[in-house]
């Protein structure tokens, strides 16, 4: 205590001291009553309420400036505690993503939860670069298969005109024969040059929608009638189930391209002589459109991937059956960006593709 009055003292002096008496003068003339006495002498006395007030208000200051600054400091060391712990986690996940080491490896004990979002995130980043690869060796080797089979058709072209330049006196029967011959070439060339074009050009558009109502009865039945010359000439038919007032609310133009391509590709892997069978059907608020070849039997491992870019069921070469491998892909992106699904399902010789998209309201 003792010590205590001291520092006050010493403080009440040095405070003084600088202040050149001011201090003393304050305090005197708001804490004390002054006194004169009978042999004429001055008495101070202090007026002690006003001096507790001070005191506690002194206090209370005090009290605050001490929260303050444990507050401040406490701030200070945990936000120093915190850029050490993100320094250190992010020199864990930097090590982790970069070295093939297990989770459990890098991550000590209390970092489970990051441990597991770190992992999950590498399989994710794992499998896309993983479908990034299979894309582009698909669409590298398509590329290949394209330019050699454009190497055929122009061959074929050249033989054909040269034959016509060197006889000019040739059988006008002969002469008709080879013509259509070099034409069915150039339009067989025509046809991979599109393709070609169809490669480079995917990715570089992005899908905006135009919304409106579509009756998708009328637009089925519609594109099979469009369909007739294709149908006709590989020796099938389109037969249409659709009820009436079957209504989406979508982009007429990308729906359209959907249809066109599953319909496409139906009718590129059916059996000669058979019926191409589109319904569609109303159920718990969706719009349920299939389409059903008889053709051989998809494997289903070539189902599971049979959406994907650059994917062809003839992977080998046959391009004559096909496109680019784009259709698919590009039908199932419209589709979901429509809020809907499309699915394939293969059995017995019977292939369907299933489109469900939400009915209009």
């Amino acid at each position: 205590m003792a010590a205590g009055i001291a520092g006050c003292l010493w403080i009440y002096s040095t405070v003084d001291y600088f202040w050149n008496g001011m201090f003393i003068d304050w305090f005197t003339a708001n804490y004390t009553n002054m006194y004169m006495l009978d042999n004429g002498a001055y008495v101070y006395e202090p007026i002690w309420g006003d001096v507790k007030w001070l005191l506690l208000r002194m206090m209370i200051l005090g009290v605050m400036i001490c929260i303050a600054v444990a507050y401040l400091t406490a701030r200070y060391y945990a936000r120093k505690k915190v850029r050490e712990s993100v320094t250190e986690t992010g020199a864990m996940i930097r090590r982790y993503m970069a070295k093939n080491l297990e989770a459990e490896e890098v991550f000590p004990p209390g970092y489970e939860e990051i441990a597991m979002q770190m992992s999950s995130i590498r399989n994710d980043i794992q499998r896309r670069e993983q479908t990034l690869k299979e894309e582009v060796s698909r669409k590298n080797d398509l590329i290949v298969y394209l330019a050699h089979d454009l190497k055929t058709p122009l061959t074929s072209v050249i033989g054909y005109l040269s034959l016509l330049e060197e006889a000019p006196d040739m059988p006008p029967a002969q002469k008709a024969k080879y013509v259509h011959i070099s034409l069915e070439k150039a339009l067989r060339l025509e046809q991979l040059i599109n393709e070609f074009f169809e490669i480079t050009r995917y990715n570089l558009q992005q899908i905006v929608l135009e919304k409106e109502s579509i009756d998708i009865s009328y637009m089925l039945i519609q594109m099979a009638d469009e369909f007739y010359p294709i149908l006709q000439a590989h020796g099938n038919t389109a037969q249409v189930e659709a009820g009436e007032g079957l209504t989406v609310y979508g982009d007429s133009m990308k729906l359209a391209r959907v249809f066109n391509n599953i319909l496409k590709n139906a009718v590129a892997y059916s059996y000669r002589d058979t019926p191409v069978e589109i319904s569609a059907q109303e159920q718990d608020g969706r719009v349920i459109i299939r389409f059903t070849n008889h053709g051989r039997t998809i494997p289903k491992q070539k189902l599971e991937t049979i959406f994907e870019k650059f994917f062809r069921l003839d992977g080998a070469r046959a391009t004559n059956t096909g496109g680019a491998g784009l259709g698919l892909a590009i039908a199932r992106e419209i589709v979901e960006l429509h809020g809907g699904t499309v699915t394939a399902a293969s059995a017995e010789e019977l292939t369907t593709f299933t489109v469900t998209l939400p009915a209009a309201s």
